[in-house]
């Protein structure tokens, strides 16, 4: 018997010491290689990088892979290569990415083992850049079924959190692009009421803001303006009442206006953080997890237990958790100009402080979840060591189930991991401005300032058609 339980714990040895060695890298170090080309702004480059990854070729990681690579065809101007990247992963999600063994796999080994399922904000970008991939295509009707979708993602969205206010549960900037959209094709109906939605949700945030984002004068220009083109007056008034602001009806521009949006920074990556909890029994005699200071108090998950849980043996729990680290943007502010006006840039969507909030939002709960498991399995590994003594040949261990509690315990020592993927391409936060352009040629110069105060300028030729336009430039450093 001796040798079995060293079998045993030698095979758990080698099994662990692997998924330790492999553990200790995040998402981030994996896939290092892809984020230096898009950080350098070879595109290309990084779509090659994402073509030979091994990690990203995994059937678990096929959402992240499309979505990555979705934008780096975007970055390169392949437009309807993206969106082929871009709808298979909305194929994805469509159909659902759970199952059984989905979580199955996640309770035996960890979050990291099982498919990838998209932050929800992440989602919306998907709408994001699908539209304006069909924009830049020259196909409207399907940059307005795009806008349509968003209609639909935030209905869903809504209906996870019941349409809490603390929650997440709408994207202001999805709507505002829709409003934008819907004014591109000539629809300024269903514009006023996609920009009326974005207003609404920012009117009911504090400050008016809305996860690190001030409603933008542009948006309540947008408002005004499409209230006021189809007749709308009691919502005309209404509106300027609410935001303090007489709207001035002025001369569409000769060539239309551009609207652009400088994309800028990184979003923040994940790394593993390693929390210690204690389980404890309350008055009421139910169970909750405790953190060293008492600070934190996270009841027990009884959905993932089998109802013959018990407490020996589970003294303290080392449980690990995503945590994100944000990535200092090399820009700090842009202005953008037409040669006869610069213009000062506005935030539209802060994607680094909805990564930080919505990962908080939902900590315990998916800890919750975490400890119990790890609980679970910690009770499993006393049972079987208890089991062991004095159960043997002549009264001896049972050095078969003593192996196996030894092994199942190094096990989950080393295979306990927390999941930090995310879609690490996606900037730190979008700003945009409107610019009128004049009928014909037009020299559009971005002029960017960096932290350090030295100053840069890209500059873009658009043809001035007497329509609304779109651009959207990068600065992923």
């Amino acid at each position: 018997m001796t040798h079995i339980r060293r079998n045993i714990f030698k095979a758990s040895f080698f099994l662990g010491l692997m998924l330790f060695l492999f553990g200790c890298s995040s998402y981030n170090d994996m896939i290092a290689s892809y984020y230096k080309q898009i950080s350098a702004g070879n595109y290309a480059e990084a779509a090659k990088e994402l073509d030979k990854n091994k990690l990203l070729k995994k059937p678990r990681n096929k959402l992240l892979f499309l979505m990555e690579r979705g934008k780096a065809s975007h970055l390169e101007g392949d437009y309807e290569s993206s969106n082929r990247y871009f709808n298979e992963a909305d194929q994805l999600l469509e159909k659902g990415m759970g199952g059984v063994m989905d979580a199955m796999v996640g309770t035996l080994v960890n979050p990291m083992t099982q498919r990838y399922k998209g932050e929800d904000f992440e989602k919306f970008m998907i709408h994001y850049y699908k539209a304006l991939n069909y924009v830049y295509l020259n196909k409207t009707e399907d940059a307005i079924v795009e806008a349509r979708r968003i209609t639909l993602q935030s209905q869903e969205q809504g209906d996870k959190f019941n349409d809490k206010d603390s929650r997440y549960s709408k994207d202001a900037f999805s709507l505002m692009l829709q409003g934008l959209i819907y004014e591109y094709d000539g629809d300024i109906n269903n514009a006023f009421i996609a920009n009326r939605n974005a207003a609404e949700v920012y009117l009911k945030s504090e400050n008016q803001t809305y996860y690190g984002t001030k409603m933008s004068d542009e948006l309540k220009q947008s408002v005004l303006r499409m209230a006021d083109l189809n007749g709308f007056t009691a919502e005309l008034e209404r509106f300027e009442g609410l935001f303090g602001i007489k709207y001035q009806r002025g001369p569409a521009p000769d060539g239309g206006e551009l609207i652009f949006f400088w994309e800028n920074g990184l979003v923040p990556v994940k790394q593993q953080e390693e929390l210690f909890f204690s389980l404890v029994k309350g008055n009421d005699g139910d169970l909750f997890f405790t953190n060293l200071g008492g600070t934190v108090i996270i009841p027990f998950d009884h959905s993932a237990s089998d109802g013959n849980f018990s407490l020996s043996g589970v003294e303290s729990l080392r449980a690990t958790y995503p945590k994100y680290v944000a990535q200092a943007p090399y820009y700090s502010s842009a202005t953008l100009s037409n040669g006869a006006q610069s213009l000062s840039f506005e935030k539209a969507e802060d994607i680094n402080e909805l990564a930080f909030k919505t990962l908080d939002q939902r900590f315990v709960k998916e800890m919750s979840k975490v400890l119990t498991r790890l609980a679970v399995k910690k009770s499993a590994e006393y049972v079987l060591k208890e089991s062991s003594k004095g159960t043997g040949k002549n009264g001896k261990d049972d050095a078969l189930l003593k192996g196996l509690g030894i092994g199942m315990q190094l096990y989950s020592l080393f295979s306990e991991k927390a999941d930090t993927r995310n879609w690490q391409s996606l900037p730190a936060n979008i700003n945009y401005t409107r610019i009128p352009l004049q009928k014909g040629n037009n020299i559009i110069t971005l002029n960017l300032k960096s932290a350090s105060g030295s100053e840069e300028s890209r500059t873009i030729e658009i043809t001035g058609t007497g329509k609304l336009q779109f651009y959207n430039y990068s600065t992923l450093r």
